[in-house]
């Protein structure tokens, strides 16, 4: 009898310890929407999308003014996420395609062939967030768009630390949001939609009235890829209610082409009224009405997201989650989308240039909320200059587990837990882009200083007072030299030769 009451009185104690253990990590839930730019939520001043969920989130947290992207589109800045690493340092440096292996922009030869699908992989070797966070006991999951290595290569998130994975391995193939299949885990799931491709379907049928919404019929088909993605993400976070669990909540949304189901476009019909077609180009679907698709299509995200903090309410582990949401670059300039009339980059310029592609603020200052009930301050707002690589080492942080070596990240945790004092700041953030013609912008206090056309032999760095011109009108390179010169000294200690040859710029002084 007395053995049986320690055995249970041992029990009771471990049982307790657990729960203690499970109550000090809090689940995490990252959603990175794609594409969408700082000035599209109402909480960041956006006038007509209707964003109630995601601005809740904000209410209930922290809003950050003044979080980056890991670079102006999305491999590398997915990247950066994953590594804690800035470009100067990082593999992969820009979207690269791996064309070497074929023609993997022919849709048709990928369906069969998963060898010319998905992007230039990430080194199995290489220490990732959902490493991290497995190794601090947590369930992983990865929903959405990977874009880090093709189906057969060692990139893949089961291989990177991630327990769990489902939908586009391929950027490509996120370029429809009907796709043929999507991925789960190692395996291909076929969707019950037809053969459409962006590069061969991406005109009206000949003789069709523009005006006439039946035209456009072929490009909404049965399985909407972020919907079949919500329900694995609900899946997911059901079946893992009782243990801590990580979810990187990938979002294709609000990224080209526009696809919504149509209840969503007729929304924004009510309000915004007729407007002029998009005709489609070489890479995007057209669209009867593409202002009020765009704008259904963050409104469907948002709705997504409200459905979220409802299942961790309902399951009551919401006070145990800690919510971020943000975007991995700035607004798209192309595909039927109008960033001017939306006002989509906020307090920065919204044009081609500007936006997504560029080192500018409307290409690489992104959104970013985080809330966790009793945790962090509800309505509160941060001007906490911080980064993609930042995020490893919070997280690193927030469940007590070594931070790897040798990231450009500081934690962002005290800021989170309003301990101000006890922050880290950065003296810089720095980012190149070896494409666009080539780009280098580094952020320093209130100044950034921009250099591009690097491609075409311009080494002038730009120098801007974010503090007095946001938006990067006036060049003040000229008034302040010795800011300038600082801003190249670190240009050049901070850039390393790229391991890949497609990400070298010789300019730089590599070979």
């Amino acid at each position: 009898m007395k053995y049986f009451i320690v055995m249970i009185s041992a029990f009771m104690y471990f049982d307790n310890c657990n729960s203690q253990n499970y109550k000090s990590k809090p689940n995490i839930i990252y959603i990175l929407a794609d594409d969408l730019g700082y000035g599209e939520l109402g909480v960041y001043g956006q006038k007509k999308i209707l964003t109630p969920h995601i601005d809740a989130l904000a209410s209930n947290g922290m809003l950050f003014t003044q979080h980056y992207s890991g670079a102006p589109v999305c491999a590398p800045s997915r990247y950066m996420l994953m590594t804690g690493k800035h470009a100067g340092h990082a593999r992969i440096r820009g979207n690269d395609e791996w064309s070497e292996r074929g023609n993997v922009w022919d849709m048709e030869k990928v369906l069969e062939d998963p060898n010319l699908e998905g992007q230039r992989p990430i080194l199995n070797s290489t220490v990732t967030l959902g490493e991290v966070m497995q190794k601090a006991g947590y369930k992983t999951a990865v929903v959405g768009k990977w874009g880090l290595g093709g189906p057969l290569t060692e990139g893949i998130p089961n291989k990177n630390g991630f327990d769990f994975f489902y939908g586009y391995n391929c950027q490509r193939q996120a370029h429809q949001l009907y796709p043929q299949f999507l991925w789960k885990n190692e395996n291909k799931i076929w969707l019950n939609n037809e053969k459409i491709f962006p590069r061969t379907h991406r005109k009206l049928d000949k003789g069709a009235d523009s005006l006439d919404l039946n035209s456009y019929k072929k490009w909404t088909q049965q399985d909407y890829a972020p919907a079949k993605m919500q329900t694995e993400v609900l899946n997911f976070i059901e079946k893992n209610k009782e243990q801590p669990f990580f979810m990187y909540y990938a979002t294709p949304l609000p990224h080209l082409p526009l696809q919504v189901p149509h209840e969503y476009v007729e929304k924004y019909l009510k309000i915004f009224g007729d407007e002029k077609p998009y005709l489609g180009n070489k890479g995007y679907f057209p669209n009867r009405y593409p202002k009020a698709t765009y704008a259904g299509m963050i409104s469907y995200l948002d709705d997504q997201v409200g459905e979220i903090v409802q299942k961790l309410k309902d399951l009551e582990i919401y006070d145990t989650t800690i919510i971020v949401f943000t975007s991995d670059n700035g607004p798209s300039y192309t595909g039927g989308t109008d960033a001017a009339y939306f006002n989509s980059a906020g307090p920065f310029l919204s044009k081609r240039g500007r936006t997504k592609g560029y080192t500018y603020e409307g290409g690489i200052r992104v959104p970013m909320i985080a809330s966790w009930p009793g945790h962090i301050k509800s309505r509160s707002k941060t001007d906490h200059i911080s980064a993609f690589w930042d995020v490893l080492p919070t997280f690193s942080e927030l469940v007590k587990s070594d931070v790897p070596e040798n990231l450009d990240g500081i934690s962002f945790l005290p800021t989170l837990l309003n301990k101000s004092k006890k922050q880290k700041t950065h003296e810089f953030l720095y980012w190149e882009f070896p494409a666009y013609k080539g780009q280098q912008a580094l952020r320093m206090g209130n100044w950034k200083g921009v250099r591009k056309n690097i491609f075409k032999g311009n080494m002038k760095i730009e120098l801007y007072d974010l503090d007095k011109d946001p938006q990067e009108l006036y060049n003040v390179a000229n008034k302040y030299p010795e800011v300038v010169h600082k801003i190249e000294t670190i240009m050049r200690s901070e850039h390393t030769t790229a391991e890949i040859k497609k990400f070298r710029m010789k300019q730089l002084g590599d070979k």
